[in-house]
């Protein structure tokens, strides 16, 4: 009997899928989980808050418990990833405290202020400025472009979706599309926090490594949960 391999080549093909998937440590929709052992998180560095080619000023440790990302003490400081990525789908819940500040470093270079040389998706608490303006809160380009909508829920865990693919760049925070920008059309001015200008939007890079910050005041520390990222290039 003569068998005819085209009846199976879908079910061949999902099952290749699927085990390169798991050869390279993602699931079988792709995503690769980053912080998958307590302790220290592996392939990640501990940089200063305001020029990630500097360490720390003061040692700082951030570790994993529990499946949970623990943000680093004393205040001050972004973990940031050895590997660079360019188009991808990152997914994370974040918890802040009452006076929480962090942020999602995306496409940096491992020199300067993410904020500014690369681009900060911000995650903060109203309470940590009351003076902040949209684009400094919580779904905010940080001081670029605020959120279409302020849906980030005080003290609770949140969740992001951020897709990245070459100049579009889309947000979804809780369920709600917060962003969704063409990066090109971005020539907001922004100043930095010295006053001098930063480039803008458009001009910054298209491929840098990620991270998550940590400038919480108090007692409570940021908390990252289900981080997981899928490369799309």
């Amino acid at each position: 009997m003569k068998l005819n391999f085209e009846i199976f080549r879908p079910a061949l093909l999902a099952v290749a899928l699927f085990t390169t998937a798991a050869v390279r440590g993602a699931d079988a929709d792709g995503f690769t989980p980053l912080f998958t052992e307590d302790g220290a998180p592996k392939g990640w560095t501990v940089r200063a808050w305001n020029d990630v080619k500097n360490p720390p000023e003061q040692p700082t440790k951030w570790t994993v418990v529990n499946g949970v990302l623990q943000g680093g003490e004393p205040r001050g400081s972004w973990l940031m990833s050895e590997k660079e990525y360019s188009s991808f789908i990152l997914e994370f819940e974040f918890k802040l405290g009452e006076m929480g500040n962090s942020g999602c470093a995306l496409r940096v270079p491992m020199r300067g202020d993410p904020a500014f040389d690369g681009i900060e998706l911000q995650m903060a608490d109203f309470r940590y400025n009351p003076q902040a303006k949209d684009s400094e809160l919580t779904g905010g380009l940080y001081r670029a472009v605020a959120p279409k909508k302020q849906v980030y829920k005080p003290t609770e865990w949140n969740k992001y979706q951020i897709t990245l693919k070459g100049a579009h760049m889309k947000v979804i925070l809780n369920g709600e599309l917060i962003q969704d920008l063409n990066l090109d059309e971005h020539n907001e001015e922004v100043k930095r926090h010295d006053g001098k200008l930063a480039p803008p939007i458009k001009d910054r890079p298209r491929k840098g490594h990620l991270g998550f910050q940590e400038l919480s005041r108090g007692e409570g520390h940021a908390q990252i949960r289900n981080a997981r990222i899928k490369v799309l290039d």
